[in-house]
């Protein structure tokens, strides 16, 4: 009888879980976008990816390294947290679907992503990999006066390899939410990653990773 209740206990708690997304903005900053590709370029609309929910690292568990990819890149993003359910939102009613912002760094296996690029694949293999969301600890919206003048960066080592500033964003936040809207249904728990600025470059075993937003520390982990 006890085997069999645990059994159930079990069952229901799987039935619970919600499988969470995990959204992501390529080609948002109009610098970084010259970094890639040599020229300065707005997309059309928002270029969308996702990352597998296996892929996300918090808590400030380690990153270990894949050196069977070849070099691979930090991307530092501001990431924000879905707060309720959405679907085909207004951009004007956007800003009540999330509640918290983090620093998150967006790896990329960059060796990969450029013959997927080439060849005119998904980018699932070379940013959806173990450990290649990586977020901090979230901090309440309303700690901030505007989503759209935030400024961010990256140490590594102690020294500053990557800065940036929401207003830059070649999309809103807003904006992007309302458009991803119109295909998914936003769930309590999603994360949106927002865009890399001009800077990425890569990672090694043994760096010592902090990500900022202006004086707040927000991030810290190691490579392994």
């Amino acid at each position: 009888m006890t085997f069999f209740v645990a059994f159930l206990r079990n069952k229901s708690n799987r039935l619970k879980y919600k499988k969470m997304k995990i959204f992501a903005i390529g080609m948002n900053y109009i610098q970084h976008n010259k970094e890639l590709d040599g020229t300065l370029y707005k997309p059309e609309e928002p270029v969308i990816f996702t990352k597998a929910d296996s892929s996300l690292l918090k808590d400030g568990k380690p990153f270990f390294l894949p050196e069977e990819m070849g070099r691979v890149d930090y991307e530092t993003e501001l990431v924000v947290r879905i707060c309720k359910l959405g679907k085909s939102i207004p951009q004007r009613f956007a800003h009540r679907y999330y509640d918290a912002v983090t620093v998150g760094i967006d790896f990329t296996a960059r060796d990969l992503q450029q013959r997927l690029r080439a060849e005119g694949k998904p980018w699932d293999l070379c940013k959806g990999f173990d450990g290649a969301a990586v977020i901090g600890q979230w901090v309440d919206i309303a700690k901030f006066r505007d989503i759209q003048a935030m400024h961010f960066h990256l140490d590594i080592n102690g020294q500053t390899v990557q800065q940036g500033c929401s207003s830059d964003m070649l999309f809103k936040v807003d904006e992007i939410i309302a458009y991803i809207s119109r295909y998914f249904t936003l769930k309590t728990g999603d994360l949106l990653y927002t865009g890399t600025p001009v800077g990425v470059g890569p990672v090694h075993i043994n760096d010592h990773l902090t990500g900022w937003i202006d004086d707040r520390k927000v991030l810290e982990f190691n490579v392994k």
